[in-house]
């Protein structure tokens, strides 16, 4: 047998700045299952993590708040770690870059960077806020595209157009954090010279430690040619003062990605034989992997690997990326319920459903994937209840009343025993591979199998035949021992439903080499129901609990059509309605992504409209006042989003945008004031 492996792993570090929801728990979920394989396999396997803890966003949020950062940071890390807890993320250690063992790596890697040449500083002109006295990174600054002229656009590129830009190219600049006019204001600034590991990125990069889709991305920068990557900020700023630079800190993006080696350090300070150059070390033998998301491999796959380089460091091992979370098709929307956070699920649902779910749609690619609601509900119910539960319920009962619960030493199925014996290396494969899919799918393949030979089998009719109770036995006691090897599959996945499988089985913790024997006259515990079905109404309520800004008596779509029109203009005054009834309108800002003509229609224009977390599509009969509909792109308007979902024979309308005047040629969009952003209630 070889000798056990020696891992660290990592998840993306959390931002102490929010609540964990269901698109974060998909990263966590997909690491912790891969750790608890490498532990059910008997390898040494350490994963640790922590909250970024550092930026100006933390800075400004506890200012908000009336706290201190680390009062913010404590309390966001408390929240973080129960959330992660009851999903059964097992961390071997979850800590914070705002550490004393994150100061002292930050700065030793830092120095090690300066003395080998690889820190250059010069002057750079930025933008100050004179009310806040402090430098504006971009997303601080808000302004007019120098581009295509629409307002209320980052400091460093434009939503509508897609142009990037300097901040300094702005028309109208302000401040974001206080509305005030920038002034320009020069200040050293401190550059990790990415470019003199140009070469060994381009190497490190092609070797295997990237999936071939992330290394392609990544191929795409160093050919463009590598920039120097401003490191510093300027006081007042929450994170490590640069070493020798009094006013000067670390940029947070510097210090989070050496979290993973100060929680791991952190680790070690508490656990005598734990190593920690053995797994960071210049020479280490032992394996690397982070999990990612891909939206920050830039960080992960260029300067990170650069950093630890310069400073004599081991490089990762491989780079794990994945895509992002879609709900039932869709980026998550906290109109529609479906922006969950962790607790809210937690607080109607069983996490193995979740995990499951997950493990049964994640491949080893950096594909997007979807939290069907209604199909999570079926294939949960299906799959773990109706295949791999069904097993054990449809054959304990026989063994405790017919054999006072001890199972037989009789293989009654030696073929389909052999196959779920010779199945077990693909499936280890796929999870060794991130494939979880393929693993799942593996799995459930065998669950049909041994239902359909119990089916075939049917010991509950043997069982009322004179003669037939040893059979009846053979075929229970065949039964539990392929639940048993299921459970041993599933472990990483369901480690609750595997605990409580132990339980009944009257065995210690199960490994993955367990899988290999079988239970013969053995004593079996009484046998409780392992897991039960999701009931939809539970999906509704936390979807609902999900919603805000919404009454509990709307929905948030709505039908389309002209709000006013030559007609309405000129009938005198509806009747009055109440205040309630007219606060029960959910007006919002929308953003036309998109106007084009309706093929077949005379009167109507298709509008695309970005109301800030969703996009909707929305039909209008304001064809004969825009003809050319291309003209509405960029601008912002304002719709109903609370009105029922119209069908109409062009497709569902999910709006009924804000329009007045006499008809014609003279229908005008109402337009908000300028500064509103999408999504943003009018009240």
């Amino acid at each position: 047998m070889s000798e056990p492996r020696k891992i660290l792993v990592t998840s993306a570090l959390p931002y102490a700045n929010g609540s964990i929801h269901l698109g974060h728990m998909l990263e966590y979920i997909q690491t912790d299952m891969w750790v608890r394989f490498q532990k059910h396999r008997g390898n040494q396997c350490i994963y640790v993590c922590a909250d970024d803890a550092h930026g100006s966003a933390i800075m400004l949020r506890a200012e908000k708040e009336g706290i201190t950062p680390e009062q913010l940071i404590a309390n966001v890390q408390a929240e973080h770690s129960a959330d992660f807890a009851d999903f059964l993320v097992d961390f071997d250690n979850f800590h914070s870059t705002h550490a004393e063992e994150n100061r002292e790596l930050s700065s030793k890697i830092y120095l090690k960077l300066r003395d080998a040449g690889h820190i250059a500083t010069r002057s750079i002109t930025q933008y100050f806020d004179p009310e806040k006295k402090m430098f504006l990174a971009d997303r601080f600054i808000k302004g007019t595209c120098p581009k295509c002229g629409t307002e209320d656009q980052y400091g460093d590129n434009c939503e509508k157009c897609g142009a990037t830009y300097a901040p300094t190219d702005l028309k109208d600049p302000k401040s974001a954090i206080s509305g005030a006019t920038p002034v320009l204001k020069d200040s050293q600034h401190f550059f990790f010279k990415l470019p003199d590991f140009q070469q060994m990125l381009q190497t490190w990069t092609r070797s295997g430690t990237l999936q071939d889709a992330v290394a392609n991305k990544i191929a795409e920068w160093l050919d463009a040619g590598l920039q120097q990557w401003d490191i510093s900020r300027d006081a007042p700023y929450f994170g490590f003062e640069i070493p020798d630079e009094p006013g000067k800190y670390f940029y947070v993006w510097l210090d989070a990605p050496i979290g993973y080696m100060a929680s791991f350090k952190n680790l070690c300070n508490r656990t005598p034989e734990l190593d920690f150059d053995a797994f960071w070390g210049k020479d280490s033998t032992a394996e690397l992997y982070h999990f990612i998301g891909k939206d920050i491999v830039n960080f992960h796959a260029l300067f990170w690997p650069a950093m630890l380089e310069g400073a004599g460091y081991r490089k990762p091992t491989g780079i794990n990326v994945h895509g992002y979370l879609t709900v039932n098709g869709q980026k998550m929307s906290k109109s529609r319920g479906t922006f969950i956070k962790a607790r809210t699920y937690l607080d109607h649902l069983s996490p193995e459903y979740l995990r499951y779910y997950y493990a049964a749609k994640l491949g080893r690619g950096v594909d997007d994937l979807d939290l069907n609601l209604e199909d999570f509900v079926q294939k949960v119910n299906s799959d773990l209840v109706g295949k791999v539960v069904n097993i054990a319920s449809r054959c304990a009962g026989f063994i405790n009343k017919g054999n006072a619960g001890v199972m037989v030493d009789t293989n009654a199925a030696p073929e389909l025993t052999e196959a779920f014996l010779a199945a077990a290396p693909g499936i280890a494969d796929a999870y060794e591979a991130r494939d979880f899919a393929r693993a799942m799918r593996e799995i459930m393949g065998l669950a049909d199998r041994a239902n359909a030979w119990i089916a075939d089998k049917a010991p509950w009719s043997l069982n009322k035949q004179e003669g037939k109770q040893d059979e009846v036995q053979a075929i229970c006691a065949t039964g539990v021992n392929l639940f048993r090897q299921l459970v041993i599959f599933l472990k990483p996945v369901l480690p609750l439903l595997a605990a409580d499988a132990e339980a009944f089985l009257n065995v210690a913790p199960l490994t993955w080499n367990d899988h290999a024997t079988l239970l013969a006259n053995h004593q079996l515990n009484e046998f409780k129901p392992l897991m039960t079905r999701i009931d939809p109404v539970k999906v509704q309520a936390m979807t609902d609990a999900s919603k805000e800004d919404l009454t509990a008596s709307q929905t948030d779509t709505g039908a389309a059509a002209p709000a006013g029109n030559g007609e309405l203009a000129k009938d005198p005054l509806s009747p009055e309605i109440e205040f309630d009834t007219f606060a029960a309108v959910d007006l919002r800002v929308a953003l036309i992504v998109k106007a084009e003509h309706v093929e077949g229609a005379d009167k109507l224009l298709r509008l695309t409209l970005d109301i800030g977390d969703e996009t909707r599509n929305v039909f209008s009969g304001i064809k004969s006042a825009y003809p050319d509909p291309s003209k509405l792109d960029g601008r912002l308007t304002m719709m109903i989003a609370n009105l029922k979902p119209r069908k109409m024979k062009f497709g569902i309308s999910e709006g009924m945008v804000m329009a007045a005047g006499p008809g014609g040629e003279e229908i005008y969009l109402l337009s908000p004031d300028s500064g509103a952003k999408p999504g943003q209630r009018i009240k």
